[in-house]
């Protein structure tokens, strides 16, 4: 069977995984699930009012003829991006595909459909809502991420390491609690579709297809074959996930940061087992 038949046949295959079953495995949230989603982080990062981690993963592929330094990244291997935000459960609940390596964390979340969709509030997510155990003013719900992407009011990333104090350095340890479920969700997804641990040999386009059926993939085992034994191995799992560039810091994010970070070190919002 020749090369050309081959990648149609995988072509063909993915995607009609993804047209399957991306209504079922990668839905739009509603307003109901965004709070089961804050929920999860709450209970299990200590982080209030979090609708998602962050983050990107750059997925090796073979250098397309005459595309230049458009795909070669800062890892030095050429490569597409699959930004992706994920809850606790180690499921994307969306994702952006097929940007160039070359390109940073903060510029495709930017111009990607998340963030506008965020910005327009085409996503449903709940209103502001009180920290737990605080009687306001009310907190956005937000993203984590790390100090790849840009800080807003809609994404938190970390403080500089530099010089932290108590506030910044416990802000910082409940962010990446947070955060990790991402790298988790990369993890488990590389090592689940091994295609992914070393250059597919597809041409971009064809790419893209097969990351998007991994993806759906991904998450239809997570939500009905995922076991507690899995779970306790993910964490052991190397971090899928690849911090990019400095992105730049909004003045209302400033502000939003602030608010989280006040709140973490307050009695109503500390954790015990950080102090």
């Amino acid at each position: 069977m020749g090369t050309s038949t081959i990648a149609g046949v995988v072509r063909a295959t993915c995607s009609a995984i993804w047209m399957r079953l991306k209504a079922s495995a990668l839905p739009h949230p509603t307003r109901q699930q965004w709070l089961d989603i804050a929920q999860g982080f709450l209970e299990r990062a200590q982080f209030p009012n979090c609708i998602g981690a962050l983050d990107g993963k750059h997925i090796r592929v073979k250098k397309p003829p005459n595309s230049g330094s458009q795909y070669y990244n800062y890892k030095q291997f050429s490569s597409v991006v699959l930004l992706a935000l994920a809850d606790t459960n180690y499921r994307f609940i969306i994702v952006d595909i097929g940007s160039y390596g070359t390109t940073v964390d903060a510029r495709i979340f930017r111009a990607s459909r998340m963030s506008r969709w965020l910005q327009s509030n085409q996503l449903d997510v709940p209103q502001p809502a009180n920290l737990p155990g605080s009687t306001g003013p009310p907190a956005p719900y937000v993203v984590v991420g790390d100090e790849g992407f840009a800080l807003s009011s809609q994404l938190m990333r970390p403080f500089p390491r530099r010089g932290l104090d108590a506030k910044r350095r416990t802000f910082n340890y409940r962010l990446s609690r947070a955060r990790r479920f991402v790298e988790c969700a990369f993890g488990i997804f590389t090592h689940k579709w091994r295609v992914f641990l070393s250059p597919i040999q597809l041409a971009p386009q064809n790419v893209n297809v097969v990351i998007k059926a991994c993806v759906v993939l991904h998450n239809y085992l997570r939500t009905y074959e995922a076991t507690p034994d899995e779970d306790a191995q993910v964490e052991s799992l190397p971090s899928g996930s690849d911090t990019i560039q400095l992105g730049q810091s909004g003045l209302a994010g400033l502000r939003v940061r602030d608010f989280f970070a006040d709140y973490f070190l307050s009695p109503i919002g500390s954790f015990p087992s950080h102090q």
